[in-house]
């Protein structure tokens, strides 16, 4: 019988001292030039908004929004910008602090239904100089009638409408899902007991806006 043929495995090679030495002197360079931290920054600011309720896409577009409703502010009237209190959440503007006529009430209330993307506005501004308004309790009468004419109505969206009155003038603000929409708002405006003109600022949701 023939004697069995040896075979050798491969001889496994290990990483010299050298090449480990190395490895390690590039790895501490990345962390003392500060690469490091950056790459883990990144990686962090990813898993931390993918892990919010919102979610990534949901939080870029508020800060969209907050920007633009800004940015309307400075070219309209600077002073907005200083005094009004801006939160977006899911599309859902809210403003607080303290203006000083009802007009610049009003004005900040349309400036941030015209940002594309506004699905709702809250205006919890308080007027500080109320020496112009005549009677706060008919405005208010008003605005709440109105406000329960738009919910008993199945064909308005009520929430896509703000609605202010001073002095017995309905503003109206707002995004409509179309003219038809729109009109009936107006229409329900004009009905109201106090009501002695109707300001239009709707837009529809077809036309362009920032």
């Amino acid at each position: 019988m023939s004697a069995p043929i040896e075979t050798s495995s491969p001889a496994r090679t290990r990483p010299s001292r050298l090449s480990l030495t190395v490895a390690v002197m590039a790895l501490g360079g990345l962390l003392l030039s500060g690469c490091a931290p950056a790459i883990v920054g990144v990686g962090t600011a990813a898993v931390a908004a993918s892990s919010t309720e919102k979610g990534l896409t949901t939080s870029v577009s508020d800060s969209v929004i907050y920007t633009k409703i800004q940015d309307r502010f400075i070219q309209e009237d600077a002073s907005l910008s200083t005094v009004v209190d801006l939160t977006v959440n899911d599309a859902a503007v809210l403003m607080t602090g303290k203006v000083k006529t009802p007009e610049e009430k009003v004005l900040a209330t349309r400036l941030a239904w015209e940002v594309r993307g506004v699905r709702e506005v809250i205006n919890e501004l308080q007027v500080t100089d109320t020496s112009s308004i005549k009677d706060v309790a008919k405005d208010l009468a008003a605005s709440a009638q109105l406000r329960g004419k738009l919910i008993a109505d199945s064909s308005v969206s009520s929430l896509n409408f703000s609605i202010d009155v001073v002095n017995g003038t309905v503003y109206l603000s707002g995004v409509a899902a179309d003219a038809e929409e729109m009109n009936r708002v107006v229409g329900h405006a004009r009905e109201l007991r106090f009501a002695q003109q109707v300001v239009n600022y709707i837009t529809l949701r077809s036309d362009q806006r920032e």
